[in-house]
């Protein structure tokens, strides 16, 4: 059995003529250019090309859709840009030493731009961004630059577990558990590039092992605790799919109260949800 036949077997969240949805785990890239290897590659390495209807970055893990024909892919793509396919993520994140605590739940509503080195950034300086009564993060009026093209850019999150539990023994190069790690629950109303991770690190709760934001988790290649939870989207027939990609075993280490239960992350989610 070669590799992506393994990965797929393994994997696959959902499944029609049309649609492939699988399970990614960390460390291997939907596509790229610099990587040694990808799940498109080992596809069409292995006779079952598949074509891509969005990313999620290689140490992120979670639900990744596919199309299984390149003539389902545009239909696909539409729904994205759209808006009509629901994305909740979980994210494990800590705190800077001078970051305000989390409130329960709260709205990010930060511009993104490009800066140096193609590297993403809030389109604006840190200290302009302010936090409202209503739990919302924005810039001041007035201060979102001018200079470079900037992108609307809006999260929403729930805190699902509160920190606070004693700390648990954690394996060998996983990050410690302590009390500044809370777990969320993220929905992208919009879905630019690193989004999750620049918002959240941009109001001092980076996610725990991000490259962008942690030197030593970039120069030993850890992982990051940002997982692609929840994906629905309509399928060719027109059918409403929800799909959940369960995290592993690993990603709920740095947790000082461990994986949360299912009834907590279902109460997240629907309190992420837009009310009808």
């Amino acid at each position: 059995m070669n590799l992506w036949s393994e990965l797929r077997a393994g994997a696959v969240l959902f499944e029609d003529d049309a649609a492939l949805v699988l399970n990614k785990p960390p460390g291997i890239s939907v596509m790229g250019e610099r990587h040694g290897t990808d799940l498109v590659r080992l596809a069409e390495e292995s006779g079952e090309p598949v074509f891509p209807v969005h990313r999620i970055d290689k140490n992120t893990s979670g639900a990744i859709l596919f199309a299984k024909e390149l003539r389902h892919h545009g239909d696909l793509t539409r729904q994205f840009n759209r808006r009509t396919v629901e994305k909740v993520y979980l994210a494990v994140v800590t705190a800077d030493a001078d970051a305000a605590p989390l409130p329960p739940a709260g709205v990010i509503d930060l511009p993104l731009s490009v800066g140096r080195k193609n590297r993403v950034r809030v389109a604006g300086n840190r200290a302009d961004i302010g936090f409202d009564a209503a739990g919302r993060w924005s810039l001041t009026a007035g201060t979102e630059f001018g200079h470079v093209k900037s992108y609307p850019s809006q999260s929403r999150f729930t805190a699902v577990v509160a920190a606070g539990s004693d700390a648990a023994d954690t394996p060998s190069g996983t990050p410690a558990a302590d009390a500044t790690h809370r777990l969320l629950a993220v929905a992208p109303l919009t879905g630019r590039r690193h989004q999750i991770r620049v918002h959240l690190a941009w109001i001092g709760h980076p996610i725990v092992g991000d490259p962008l934001f942690d030197r030593a988790a970039a120069a030993n290649g850890l992982r990051t605790y940002l997982h692609a939870w929840r994906l629905g989207f309509d399928t060719a027939d027109g059918k409403r799919v929800d799909v959940t990609a369960a995290p592993d075993a690993d990603f709920w280490q740095p947790l000082p109260g461990g994986a949360p239960t299912p009834s907590e992350l279902d109460q997240a989610h629907q309190q992420l949800r837009p009310a009808a």
